[in-house]
C-alpha cells in the first residue's frame, strides 16, 4: 500500500442490492455514497451521490442482470468522479459479512481459504452470506491486486461468555450443528458502545453500556469495559426485541403448534416469523412514524403494538441491568433509536428508580450528533448516538491493512 493510498470502498452486498460508500480514512470523510437496487429485474436503480465534488445525486434505471454488472455499474459511477477503483488512493475494500461463526473474532483479510470458512457458514446465514459472498467475489475479480478485507457482524459479540452464549440444550447436538448465539449488528454496537464512552469523557474500558440498536431489524447488548457480554439475537437475527418484521422472543413450540395445527410447512413458519409477525404482523405497518400517527389518531391496534415494543424494550434494560450489575449508560441508536423520541421515553418510563429518566426538553430535540438526553442529576446517562457501521468497517479495515 502506498502512502498515498488512503482511501476505502465499503460494500454491502445483499441478495438483491449493494450499498456502497468510499471515505477518505485521513479524516473520515464521505467521498461518495450510494445503493443499487433490485438486481436481476428489469427495473433495477442505481442511485449514486458524489459528495466529494459537491454533485447532485444521479439516478439511473434499467436492467442490472447481477452483482458482476452491479458493481461494474458502480465503478462507472465513481470513475465519472475522478473516484474510480483503478485509483492508487484507493487502499483496500471492506466487506460487511454477516456470520463469522467463531472462527473470526475480528477483520479479516480475504483469502481462497477465509472465503472457503464464510461458505461452510451458509447453512447458519442463508440469506446473508451467499449475497456478501458474490460481492466479495465480484469485487476481487474486478481488483485481484487490492486488499479485501472482511468484517464480521458477528465478531464483535464472540466475546460473550460460554454461559450467555450456549442454549440450554444437548450439548453434542448443539456443537455438530454450531447452534449457539452468535449476536448481530456488532460494528453497530461496537461503535456505539465507544461513541457512548467518548460522550461521556471516560474510556471504554471505564464504561459499562447497554446498546439498544432499533431499526426496522432490532437488537440490544450488555457491554461491558468495551466487550460484549450478551446480546439479544441468537443463532440468527430472529430472536430478541419485537422488529419491523420479526418476531424475536417467541416460544419455540409455537413452530410444532403451528405445523400440527394449522398445517403449515418449515418455510411457512419461516417466512411467518421473518417477514409476517413483529409491527407488521401486530398492526400492519412497520414504520414507527406511521404506527405513532395512529395512535394519536386513536387506533387501538396501533397502541398495543406499540406496547409490546416497549415492554419487550424494558425487559432487555432491566436484564441487562442485572447482568452488568453496573450501568452508566443507555444509548439509543439506528433509525427508531435516533429518530423516534416517544419511543425513548416510552422505554425509560418507570425505570427512575433503576437510575433512569429522560428530559423531555433534551428528548425532543433532532440532531445528528451524539447527545444526552437524561436529566443533568440522573445516576445513569441515557444518550442518542447516530450509529455508523460505514465509518466502523473502514476505520476496521485501514487499520488492518495500514498495519
Amino acid at each position: 500500500m502506498t502512502a498515498t493510498a488512503t482511501r476505502v470502498l465499503v460494500l454491502n452486498s445483499g441478495s438483491s442490492s449493494v450499498k456502497y460508500q468510499l471515505l477518505d480514512m485521513r479524516d473520515g470523510a464521505r467521498l461518495a455514497v450510494g445503493l443499487v437496487e433490485r438486481i436481476g429485474e428489469e427495473t433495477s436503480r442505481l442511485a449514486h451521490t458524489p459528495l466529494a465534488t459537491g454533485g447532485d445525486k444521479r439516478e439511473t434505471e434499467g436492467p442490472i442482470a447481477d452483482h458482476e454488472a452491479a458493481l461494474k455499474a458502480v465503478a462507472a459511477e465513481l470513475s465519472a468522479d475522478g473516484l474510480g477503483l483503478d485509483s492508487p488512493e484507493l487502499a483496500a475494500i471492506g466487506h460487511r459479512v454477516v456470520h463469522g461463526g467463531l472462527k473470526f473474532t475480528e477483520p479479516t483479510v480475504i483469502d481462497d481459504a477465509v472465503l472457503q470458512e464464510i461458505e461452510r457458514l451458509v447453512p447458519v446465514a442463508p440469506l446473508h452470506n451467499p449475497a456478501n459472498l458474490t460481492g466479495i467475489r465480484t469485487a476481487r475479480a474486478l481488483r485481484p491486486d487490492l486488499p479485501q478485507v472482511a468484517v464480521f457482524d458477528t465478531a464483535f459479540h464472540t466475546t460473550m461468555p460460554e454461559y450467555a452464549a450456549r442454549y440450554a440444550i444437548d450439548v453434542e447436538t448443539a456443537d455438530a450443528h454450531r447452534i449457539r448465539r452468535y449476536g448481530f449488528h456488532g460494528t453497530s454496537h461496537a461503535y456505539v458502545s465507544r461513541k457512548t464512552a467518548e460522550l461521556l469523557g471516560k474510556d471504554p474500558s471505564e464504561v459499562n453500556v447497554i446498546v439498544l440498536h432499533l431499526g426496522n431489524g432490532a437488537s440490544a447488548s450488555a457491554v461491558a469495559g468495551g466487550r460484549c457480554v450478551d446480546t439479544s439475537m441468537g443463532l440468527t437475527p430472529l430472536e430478541g426485541l419485537v422488529m419491523g418484521t420479526r418476531s424475536g422472543d417467541i416460544d419455540p413450540a409455537v413452530t410444532f403448534h403451528l405445523k400440527r395445527v394449522a398445517g403449515m410447512s418449515e418455510d411457512d413458519v419461516d417466512v411467518l416469523l421473518n417477514k409476517k409477525s413483529g409491527l407488521v404482523g401486530l398492526c400492519g405497518d412497520n414504520d414507527m412514524r406511521e404506527i405513532r400517527r395512529r395512535i394519536d389518531e386513536g387506533d387501538e391496534r396501533a397502541r398495543l403494538a406499540f406496547d409490546i415494543y416497549i415492554h419487550r424494550l424494558k425487559k432487555y434494560i432491566g436484564a441487562y441491568t442485572a447482568v452488568l450489575g453496573r450501568v452508566d449508560a443507555v444509548a439509543f441508536t439506528a433509525g427508531v433509536g435516533e429518530n423516534a423520541a416517544p419511543v425513548r421515553a416510552a422505554a425509560l418510563a418507570g425505570l427512575e428508580e433503576m437510575g433512569l429518566a429522560v428530559d423531555a426538553d433534551l428528548n425532543a430535540v433532532r440532531s445528528g450528533e451524539p447527545r444526552l438526553i437524561s436529566p443533568e442529576d440522573a445516576r445513569v446517562a441515557a444518550a442518542v448516538v447516530p450509529t455508523d457501521e460505514e465509518l466502523e468497517i473502514a476505520q476496521q479495515t485501514y487499520a488492518l491493512v495500514s498495519a
